[in-house]
């Protein structure tokens, strides 16, 4: 089977270069009652550090929360990006990128995708001879709140798991260098298990996405202090990038736990500049389906300048405000297009809308 290579370079909090490469294998089909999907297997490896298991997924609903999904108009959501509804009515359909996929709309679309990545064959494999009390899930809030892991789980296996709330958040920190701000964290409901209950965990499932991967590194190792019979960690990371994942395998704890991250589609570009403001690589091969990232960018156009804008344009602006705050979701993505392509989105939607309709 062939794989696919991709180098890269970055230096880092300790001005050390980290040098690596994420290694893709062909993607495998795979059916559900919804139809069918890929589910792609990879690594991340650096230099001195084992690899880090990967598995990259395309299914509709994932395709539709990474790329371009079609969609009746919708009068609401069309005011909140500041079009004239009337004027957008004219036409049937919207063709419109995931970032604006929010609120209920996008946690329903959301619970669709992760019980496509529950019930792959790269899961169930793994999920083969355990029990309903060997597995926890542990989703961090807020984002990890609206995945939908455990009642993917029960509906794929019909196991009745455990659910662990972890509030992990990011606080002000001088000494830290770079970031100036280090991770604390609160489990909810873990003092409400008995000590047999946390023994006969053996599998978690943390559910986040990943951008520096400050949060999720402390998390694993929290987890596993306060259940030591873990043996295996599940990370569903929807968005993940490369700069957060190498963090990730830097962690002795996690290459201990044997710890595997799942991702909707590809990898995201988390390196200088841009960090948080993450955006597709503009690479094929990184790509499951390389013909919907290639729909992708064209829908998004090139601003005055002649500049792609998809080469900015955040897959996760705001992280969980899509789920939580769609008027800020809105804000946060207006206040980037305007200060580097001279664009609001309501602009880039109406130069579409001729043009796909």
């Amino acid at each position: 089977m062939s794989v696919f290579r991709y180098p890269f370079a970055f230096t880092e909090d300790d001005a050390n270069e980290i040098k690596g490469s994420l290694d893709l294998e062909e993607p495998l089909p795979f059916e559900n009652n919804r139809g069918s999907g890929f589910f792609r297997p990879g690594r991340l490896t650096l230099e001195g550090c084992e690899s880090l298991n990967l598995v990259f997924y395309h299914s509709q609903a994932t395709a539709a929360l990474m790329y371009l999904r079609n969609l009746p108009v919708d009068r609401r959501l069309m005011e909140f990006t500041g079009l004239d509804a009337d004027y957008v009515a004219q036409t049937r359909q919207l063709i419109l990128p995931g970032q604006l996929c929010l609120g209920s709309h996008r946690s329903k679309l959301m619970g669709a995708a992760i019980s496509d990545v529950i019930g792959s064959p790269a899961m169930s494999a793994r999920l083969k001879g355990c029990q309903q009390q060997n597995i926890a899930v542990f989703p961090i809030a807020r984002e990890g709140l609206k995945y939908q892991a455990t009642e993917a789980i029960f509906d794929n296996y019909g196991f009745y798991c455990d659910e662990i709330i972890l509030d992990a958040h990011h606080v002000f920190d001088s000494s830290v260098p770079v970031y100036n701000r280090k991770v604390e964290m609160t489990l909810f409901k873990d003092k409400d298990l008995d000590i047999s209950q946390k023994q006969n965990i053996a599998v978690a499932f943390i559910a986040d996405s990943i951008a520096s991967g400050l949060v999720m590194k402390e998390t694993i190792l929290k987890v596993k202090e306060r259940f030591s019979a873990i043996e295996r960690i599940e990370v569903l990371a929807p968005l993940a990038t490369i700069r957060g994942l190498s963090r990730l395998a830097r962690g002795d704890c996690a290459q201990k736990l044997g710890t595997r991250v799942h991702v909707f589609e590809t990898i995201l570009n988390a390196l200088p500049p841009d960090y948080y403001y993450s955006a597709h690589y503009n690479v094929p091969e990184l790509h499951i389906r390389p013909d919907l990232e290639k729909e992708y960018r064209e829908w998004w156009g090139r601003d005055s300048a002649g500049n792609w804008i998809a080469d900015t344009a955040c897959a996760g602006y705001g992280w969980s405000e899509s789920f939580f705050s769609p008027r800020k979701q809105i804000e946060m993505i207006n206040s980037q297009l305007e200060s580097r392509h001279q664009l609001k989105i309501a602009e880039i939607i109406e130069r579409n809308i001729d043009r796909f309709s």
